[in-house]
């Protein structure tokens, strides 16, 4: 689906590249705003991981009872609302300045040129270094986890943050024989620990051999990999963007803006302290706000 403002601009405002909670609400504040953003996005629906989770999103206080799949149907209709235009299937090669501001190559050359350009594009999880594709090895939380059959089964889940804790005690809710969470350091919420059997949690260093299925070299019928994420930023190599020390975008928080003038990130590319759908689109009206601020000074 494509909305179109009348007659498309040949420079935008801003090229918002994402269309997850934080690129969505970064568009729609622009246009409130009086701007002409465009957002793009790989994928053929609005929504980011909210698309892949089916899970009821109960922290999110605004909209309670909703789970992930509806935060992104919302998204959608908030973007029609808006009249934002936006561009499904439209997966970016590459980003480069140039005299306006910045150039930003789709497929078939298509080419979009907008004064400033706003990162969006989220996060995927790490998976197994080397590690073969395997239907036994689920990597990352999301619908696949939801969706698969642990009756019976013994699972060994990789991490110590929230959600290997949180997928291990879902898998024994979902009727696995048993669950053994392997973390070489546990940075889960209390909460979540706590409600693991002390004795389905090994702490400590751990190998693990994907093709056998094994880690310890005790046998199991599935892994599933919660080694956190990484930001989808490869395509922005050419702005030599400065990164943290666990390779997130690194931004000035009171503008999202990066270390490339007139760059900005926002949501979980960027690893804001709390990630979340509620802090994403706050990031989104962060980034709109200091954009608006720069258009408006050059106007004046």
């Amino acid at each position: 689906m494509r909305i179109q403002s009348t007659g498309l601009p040949s420079l935008y405002d801003a090229i918002v590249v994402g269309a997850g909670p934080a690129g969505v609400s970064c568009a729609v504040w622009l246009v409130r705003l009086g701007f002409n953003p465009v957002l793009v996005d790989a994928a053929d629906a609005v929504g980011g991981l909210c698309r892949i989770n089916p899970f009821m999103d109960d922290w999110n206080a605004s909209l309670p009872g909703v789970n992930g799949l509806q935060v992104a149907d919302n998204l959608s209709k908030s973007l029609a609302q808006t009249k934002v235009e936006y561009r499904l299937k439209w997966p970016v090669q590459t980003v480069r300045t140039c005299a306006s501001g910045f150039e930003v190559l789709g497929l078939n050359n298509d080419v979009l040129k907008g004064r400033y350009l706003v990162l969006a594009t989220g996060v995927k999880a790490r998976g197994l270094s080397n590690a073969l594709p395997n239907p036994r090895v689920l990597v990352g939380p999301g619908r696949h986890v939801a969706n698969f059959d642990f009756t019976n089964q013994r699972v060994a889940v990789l991490g110590g943050g929230d959600n290997a804790f949180e997928n291990a005690l879902f898998v024994l809710e979902k009727g696995a024989r048993n669950v053994q969470v392997f973390a070489r350091t546990v940075r889960a919420q209390r909460q979540f620990v706590q409600q693991l059997p002390a004795s389905a949690l090994t702490i400590g260093t751990y190998t693990v051999d994907s093709d056998s299925l094994t880690v310890n070299n005790e046998p199991y019928d599935v892994l599933l990999v919660m080694y956190g994420w990484e930001p989808n930023v490869e395509f922005a190599a050419e702005l030599g963007l400065a990164r943290t020390q666990r390779g997130f975008v690194s931004i000035n928080f009171e503008t999202a803006e990066t270390s490339c003038d007139g760059v900005y990130a926002i949501g979980e590319v960027a690893s804001r302290q709390h990630p979340c759908v509620v802090t994403a689109l706050a990031d989104g009206v962060t980034a709109a706000k200091a954009i608006q601020a720069r258009l408006e000074a050059n106007v004046n």
